[in-house]
């Protein structure tokens, strides 16, 4: 019997390795191509869902440039008051004070910052009575310049002080001596300077006697009353008036502007320094 010899069906190992070789280079260039695929169609559906929303959602930024300003929002009364008061340098308490000094024995009874909220009062000046003739004003509190006071005019003077301007704010003081003869003292609401100070012209008896009485029965000052309705409302005092509310009681309406440019009115005991009313203006 012939024998064939048995033909050796096993790879050499030089085969075996350039087949494990070529498995691993494909296997490696089949991942890549999974991986390249999946980046493309991550990319392809992201960029397509941004196309959709950008389609149903309005361009919209960060900025808040779009909202009405506050200046825009203001009411005519209010523009008028912000200009005013933006002006202003001399406070209600230092005019105050440079008003009295003017009148020897004197006392104060009525300040209004001229041209606030006084269109009822062309003049700006406040009456003979010592009541308020249309609304009164005053200056921006805690605003006022240091120098402000060293350039009134000496007490008594009666003269205008070349400092004073026609076109600056001006503070409109009256002030009532013990028998009852009022005294208008104008003062520069910029500079302090005391621009006239003379007695009220056309007071009759019965002007005085009321104004006397008046200054007896009220032991607030209109110092105490602005402080008063400072701490109800805090901002610029802009008004302070001697004077009978609707039920005869003796009191001090005083007038404050608050940092949003409106005024509030407070009615202020004149002997008990109690806010016995309010009222708003938000015009």
């Amino acid at each position: 019997m012939r024998f064939e010899p048995r033909r050796n069906t096993s790879a050499s190992p030089r085969i075996r390795r350039l087949r494990v070789a070529g498995g691993a280079l494909c296997a490696a260039v089949l991942a890549a191509t999974l991986v390249t695929g999946c980046g493309q169609d991550s990319g392809d559906e992201t960029s397509s869902a941004t196309s959709e929303a950008a389609k149903v959602l309005p361009n919209q930024s960060g900025s808040a440039s779009g909202s009405p300003s506050a200046t825009a929002q203001l009411t005519e009364e209010q523009t008028e008051r912000k200009e005013l008061l933006s002006a202003v340098k001399i406070t209600f308490d230092k005019a105050a004070t440079t008003a009295v000094g003017e009148v020897s024995g004197g006392k104060l009874t009525d300040l209004d910052l001229e041209g606030l909220d006084d269109k009822d009062d062309a003049s700006g000046s406040p009456s003979p009575s010592g009541s308020a003739t249309g609304d009164m004003s005053a200056s921006p509190s805690g605003s006022a310049s240091p120098s402000g006071m060293g350039s009134a005019s000496p007490s008594g003077s009666g003269s205008a002080s070349p400092s004073g301007t026609s076109t600056s704010p001006k503070w409109i003081a009256q002030v009532v001596e013990t028998d009852g003869t009022a005294h208008k003292v104008t003062i520069d609401a910029v500079s302090g300077a005391v621009i006239s100070s003379a007695p009220e012209a056309g007071q009759s008896d019965a002007d005085k006697t009321k104004l006397a009485d008046e200054l007896s029965k009220a032991t607030q000052t209109p110092q105490q009353a602005a402080k008063a309705a400072m701490a109800k409302q805090p901002g610029w005092v802009t008004s302070a008036d001697l004077g009978e509310n609707s039920s005869q009681v003796l009191v001090w309406k005083v007038d404050v502007v608050s940092k949003d440019w409106n005024k509030t009115t407070f009615d202020v005991d004149a002997a008990k320094g109690t806010i016995t009313n309010e009222q708003a203006d938000n015009d």
